[in-house]
């Protein structure tokens, strides 16, 4: 079975998942979009009203910053792959709850491994402290991190969610320059800043 194969099961079992939170509240489930080969694997934060109604990622506001931001760094929406760490919009777009992210990271995990990313760009504090655990997105934002996940040394990108950045100027500034790492990252794997565990509280970060 190839990669679009299972990505296409694994959203069948998450619609078929009656046990996952937020499922009454939300018009539909909103899946994973974009290259199953992808090189880079972006995971925001939850579907905000846009995409309940369209059942895509990152479709309003916010994710037509994050569309010209790929495009900054000479890429194209269809070259990177767009999820969430949780798949139902949260009630009046409130911040998602420990105990639903912890219901959809099962199958967010089995997302990433299909994808085999290189690299995983958090968008948000959420998706950073799934990998990144009592880590600061202020101190950690466009820095490269490798952590063991999924059997494997995992490098992430954390950065400010783009709906941060159409709040404030200085987190637009932020990410402009964030996403120039990017390509950096992508060119260069062998240095960052190494976390034994993806459990491992951000005190305990150190250069490799």
């Amino acid at each position: 079975m190839d990669k679009r194969a299972k990505l296409d099961a694994l959203k069948e079992r998450m619609e078929d998942d009656k046990t996952l939170p937020l499922r009454y509240g939300a018009t539909q489930l909103v899946f994973g979009e974009g290259n199953a080969g992808a090189e880079i694997y972006f995971l925001g934060e939850a579907p905000g009203y846009y995409e309940d109604k369209a059942g895509r990622p990152f479709v309003g506001l916010a994710g037509q910053l994050l569309q010209k931001l790929i495009e900054s760094i000479g890429m194209k929406r269809d070259d990177v792959y767009i999820s969430n760490i949780v798949r139902f919009r949260p009630p009046g777009n409130r911040d998602p709850e420990a105990d639903e992210i912890a219901a959809f990271s099962p199958y967010v995990d089995e997302e990433i491994k299909i994808i085999n990313p290189k690299v995983i760009v958090t968008l948000g504090r959420f998706s950073m402290n799934k990998f990144l655990v009592d880590a600061r997105i202020s101190a950690v934002h466009g820095k490269k991190f490798v952590v063991d996940f999924l059997g494997k040394k995992q490098i992430v990108l954390p950065m400010y969610h783009p709906a941060a950045a159409l709040r404030s100027s200085a987190i637009m500034n932020a990410i402009n320059g964030d996403f120039m790492v990017i390509k950096k990252v992508m060119s260069d794997r062998d240095e960052g800043i190494e976390v034994g565990q993806s459990r491992e509280p951000q005190s305990q970060l150190s250069l490799i």
